[in-house]
């Protein structure tokens, strides 16, 4: 069969006839005419080195599974990864609600026709608002470090200042993404220092941060828990540090720990940041993440914010309610060319599932979801120090994540994750790359899945992969 005669069933409008009704349409006599504006020194003139076409559906997903297969995946591995993507427990409801027809193939939607749909929405960012403590919550972001760049952004528009200061323990690839928020079209000329942090604590150098804070700082971000896993148990006294210079505190928290440990509102936040990844999404590939922005009930903040809100509204019925967009006018899709900042497609079904999530869980699920993971954390470290050559690269308590350091076993952490691989582990985090100062170190993740029977496999496998 020609090249021009195959029909490719999962590829639209590629029957031959329906290709050159379409181009008559446009007035093309070839394919080749619509890329005409490309020089011909840009364009691939030989036959592509790719496959045969496969053109019957079974035998597409028998090579598509054959290649998932060669995965290694975390339900034949044990996985003690994070770094902002950990494997929680996912209820079965919140795979039922999600998987409806109404949410799962709904796109956007009227606030005024759509009601089911921005009613979950709303419910959801009710239940972050007060999981948070405060009281106005955005549509979802893409995922947490987008969430991150959007409230940096809106502190200095809000403060009308040209820095920012952030901390040198946060993670990269986070860092890598704010710098490109901060250097986006609209975004105001924002300077980015960082804050050192103590290599034995991993807390944030406070006299650093006095140091480097000044008149032109709009905000003081922290990370807690830390990208490192821990505590920043100072975060009350570097709010009070940003609060004197004028500059607002913006709090990237992990909302699972917000059971155990205090919301970042009762310690000054002016914003709380992050992704709900832990509340009830799977793990995926580039996937299952969804960011948040919170802040106070306060106008300078609430204008700032560049997405959707859902509000309740007066309907035309007296006594009756509606939901409804809040402030339309102060978002792209009202101002247009005048946005502050730009916007498109968000992560709203994960959004509703998060909000099955904390529905199902309350207020005590998520505290006792909270101290299950804080105690089988505490409990892997102390096993894995136990272990001769290995010892907590930091002395401050943490709450789901902590890094073992390796330099005592005359290891490296990539031989050590390549042994792991053997026993069916997948080991931390290598963090010796990012933060060369912590030497040979891995960041490793404990959820509420873990059974001790996982942790005594670790553990052992861990001994035999470092003597």
């Amino acid at each position: 069969m020609s090249e021009s005669r195959i029909v490719y069933p999962y590829i639209p409008n590629s029957v031959p006839e329906v290709k050159a009704q379409m181009l008559k349409e446009v007035g093309a006599s070839n394919i080749t005419e619509l890329y005409s504006e490309i020089p011909e020194h840009l364009k691939i003139q030989r036959k592509m080195n790719l496959p045969e076409p496969i053109l019957d559906e079974y035998s597409l997903r028998r090579h598509v599974e054959g290649l998932l297969d060669r995965n290694q995946n975390c339900k034949n591995y044990l996985s003690f990864l994070g770094a902002g993507c950990a494997q929680h427990f996912v209820p079965a409801v919140c795979d039922e609600i999600n998987g409806r027809g109404e949410f799962l193939t709904a796109y956007v939607g009227e606030s005024y026709a759509d009601h089911g749909k921005w009613q979950a929405l709303f419910e959801y960012a009710s239940l972050m608002g007060e999981l948070l403590d405060m009281d106005i919550l955005s549509c979802p972001l893409y995922d947490g470090s987008a969430a991150v760049g959007t409230a940096l952004r809106m502190a200095a528009r809000v403060r009308g200042r040209g820095q920012v200061l952030l901390p040198r323990s946060m993670s990269p690839d986070t860092l890598s993404i704010v710098k490109n928020y901060l250097q986006g079209i609209g975004a105001p000329q924002v300077a980015i220092e960082m804050i050192n942090f103590d290599t034995e604590t991993g807390l944030l150098d406070l006299d650093d941060l006095r140091s480097k804070i000044s008149d032109n700082t709009a905000a003081v971000l922290i990370e807690n828990p830390s990208y490192l896993g821990f505590i920043e148990t100072q975060a009350e006294e570097i709010g009070t540090i940003a609060r004197d210079a004028g500059a607002d505190l913006i709090v990237q928290t992990d909302p699972i720990s917000l059971g155990a440990l205090a919301p970042p509102a009762h310690y000054g936040a002016d914003f709380a940041c992050g992704d709900f990844q832990p509340l009830g999404m799977h793990m995926q590939c580039g996937g299952g993440q969804g960011g948040f922005v919170a802040a106070h009930d306060d106008m300078k903040y609430i204008a700032e914010f560049k997405d959707l809100m859902f509000g309740l509204t007066e309907t035309v019925k007296d006594g009756e309610w509606g939901f409804g967009e809040v402030l339309y006018d102060r978002t792209s899709y009202g101002s247009r060319e005048k946005g502050k900042e730009y916007t498109g497609t968000t992560t709203g079904l994960l959004a509703i599932t998060a909000g099955v999530y904390l529905s199902l869980m309350g207020p005590k699920g998520m505290e006792e979801v909270s101290q299950t993971i804080m105690q089988k954390s505490q409990y892997t470290a102390l096993r894995i120090s136990q272990i001769p050559g290995l010892r907590l690269a930091f002395s401050t308590p943490f709450f789901k994540e902590f890094v073992v350091n390796f330099d005592d076993t005359n290891t490296s952490v990539g031989e050590v994750n390549r042994r792991l691989l053997e026993h069916k582990i997948f080991g931390g985090k290598d963090v010796s790359a990012e933060f060369p100062e912590l030497g040979q170190s891995a960041l490793y993740c404990v959820t509420e899945i873990m059974t001790q029977k996982d942790i005594d496999s670790l553990v052992q496998a861990l001994t035999a992969s470092t003597q």
